[in-house]
């Protein structure tokens, strides 16, 4: 009863401060304030940020031999480089968010529907005048707002620290490429996060969607790369045995399974976007490279080069949105 009235008495606040706000405006006010001061959110955010810190540390430090380097393309794009460069002490911030990005949208969702009805909370809800659609529209709103508010707050102080730093101004390329990859970053914690919004609807204890929230991040990042390994040297030939065109056709297959992975998705996309020299993402013939010359392609054509793997995660995204959209529409609310 206790977990009831302090829920209502937050909506009835949220309400109050607004009293001509919507339904659904006041159900992400609320569901905002509740995550940003929950303990699971403040001690992941507070782990990213350290995470960022230390990169940033790591690639300060080693800022001006990468910009010395005159057989790197990207040499001249310092605050790129401040999101790539490592000394292999830490790695880069774009492979801690692959890492930590899923366990913050896993956090944000895995108790998001099932919570309230253990609680008690979703039938007192749906007996108010409250479309049902709003309340799991205001769930993931507000926890987008929350991933994009992090996400955009590190890019500011990275672009701010650099400035104060080293005293060298930001191109419009390199702003354009750093909103790009926090843009990415949001669309790819976006899909851990719908994943456990569905498995939430899905299942009514909290305990065992975050297990299989979890379970699920655990085969994409470890277990299936090994199974894919192995399953193509199986059915596959011997690569030692093959001609050139053989082998590239090989390799071609392999990323084909691996990029059935998000995480693989997001890296291939964000060092495509944070390294302008990247062109391609798969394997070249020896006349494919006769010629070419490194050089920084423009923003536009690093896009298209990624457009892919960036809708992929986007429709990923959406699908699991849709599923837990018509599981929670379907669903009978009982006491």
């Amino acid at each position: 009863m206790k977990s009831q009235a302090a829920y209502f008495n937050g909506l009835f606040s949220a309400g109050q401060r607004n009293v001509s706000a919507s339904p659904f405006s006041v159900m992400v006010r609320k569901e905002v304030s509740d995550q940003v001061r929950s303990w699971r959110f403040i001690v992941l955010a507070g782990l990213i940020l350290l995470t960022f810190l230390g990169s940033m540390y790591v690639s300060l430090s080693n800022i001006q031999k990468a910009t010395a380097n005159v057989a790197d393309p990207d040499r001249l794009f310092l605050y790129l480089k401040l999101l790539t460069i490592t000394d292999g002490t830490l790695p880069p911030f774009h492979v801690f968010i692959s890492f930590l990005g899923p366990l913050l949208g896993i956090a944000l969702g895995f108790d998001a529907i099932n919570s309230e009805q253990s609680n008690g909370t979703l039938v007192r809800l749906m007996a108010q005048p409250v479309y049902r659609d709003s309340l799991i529209n205001a769930k993931f709103t507000a926890s987008l707002i929350v991933i994009s508010t992090l996400f955009l707050s590190l890019s500011l102080l990275m672009i701010g620290g650099g400035l104060f730093i080293t005293g060298v101004k930001i191109e419009p390329s390199e702003l354009v490429r750093i909103l790009c990859f926090t843009a990415l970053s949001v669309v790819y914690v976006a899909f851990w996060l719908n994943l456990s919004i569905l498995l939430s609807v899905k299942f009514r204890q909290t305990a065992t969607s975050a297990l299989t929230a979890i379970a699920i991040w655990l085969f994409f990042t470890v277990f299936y790369q090994i199974l894919v390994n192995l399953v193509i040297r199986a059915v596959l030939p011997d690569p030692n045995t093959l001609s050139e065109d053989q082998i590239i056709s090989y390799n071609n297959i392999i990323l084909t399974f691996l990029r059935f992975v998000p995480s693989q998705l997001f890296t291939d996309a964000t060092t495509t976007l944070l390294m302008p020299s990247v062109r391609s993402l798969g394997p070249l013939t020896m006349e494919q490279m006769a010629g070419a010359i490194p050089a920084p392609i423009s923003v536009r054509e690093s896009l298209l080069v990624v457009w892919p793997q960036v809708s992929g995660l986007i429709a990923a995204t959406v699908v699991c949105f849709a599923l837990s959209y018509y599981l929670f529409m379907r669903r009978e609310i009982r006491t």
